[in-house]
């Protein structure tokens, strides 16, 4: 018998390796092109300025409007900033523009996307144990497509992705809200994470196990742990039992 009901992961950093950078000229004489192409002309630089104000801004409403208490991390939703990028220059904006204005943001910011050698593997084995949960600080607008490219999203029987929840971990509501909706005990679940505050101190705060692994996205204050850049992640499905 499992000594666990569920397995909860982390996306980049855990499962998938990633590298991006939004601060590339290439980027924003992108989008600006592309705004520029659907009724919002911007210079790229103007392009820059404004996304990162709304970005602020939003942020800022939103920490004033949160009621999370101790511990609250909350999260804003880009596609409303995208939106407002658009409706500023008085252009008309859809759900399909923004998604396609994520899309693009996205593929040109990122250096590099790819799974960590038996990530696939090891969802599957852990499958036949009990649930496996993704529980990402992410944008569902970069995510979902992402997980689809790299052939994750079956992989899971939860995914839950801070952007659609409105708070991000270590925020013990967005553990509550996956524990609650996938009806599990905590102290029958697993976090396996690169991060030691997110997804240790978070996941330990609201009575879940937790265990981090090393990898090259990490903070660097680790120092210790399973370091996965250096070995096949298929070896862990006899480690975590």
């Amino acid at each position: 018998m499992s000594r666990f009901d569920a397995y909860f992961w982390d996306l980049y950093g855990t499962l998938a390796d990633i590298h991006t950078d939004e601060n590339q000229p290439s980027l924003w004489k992108s989008l600006a092109g592309f705004a520029a192409a659907h009724g919002a002309p911007y210079a790229p630089g103007e392009l820059k300025a404004a996304y990162l104000r709304a970005v602020s801004e939003a942020e800022a409403v939103l920490r004033k409007r949160d009621r999370g208490g101790p511990g609250a991390c909350p999260e804003i939703d880009l596609g409303p900033v995208f939106s407002k990028l658009y409706a500023d220059k008085g252009a008309a904006v859809d759900p399909a523009l923004i998604r396609e204005t994520a899309l693009l943001f996205r593929r040109t910011s990122t250096t590099h996307l790819r799974l960590y050698a038996g990530a696939r593997e090891l969802l599957t084995a852990l499958r036949a144990r009990g649930k496996v949960i993704l529980l990402s600080n992410a944008q569902s607008l970069f995510t979902r497509p992402e997980l689809d490219a790299l052939g994750l999203t079956d992989c899971f029987d939860g995914i839950y992705i801070s952007s659609e929840a409105g708070f991000k971990k270590p925020d013990p509501r967005f553990y509550r809200l996956a524990l609650e909706r996938e009806g599990l005990a905590p102290e029958r679940c697993l976090m396996i994470g690169n991060d030691p505050v997110c997804d240790g101190q978070g996941a330990r705060a609201v009575g879940m196990n937790a265990w981090v692994i090393r990898s090259g996205i990490s903070p660097r204050e680790i120092r210790s742990g399973y370091d996965q850049e250096g070995m096949d992640l298929r070896k862990l499905s006899k480690i975590l039992k």
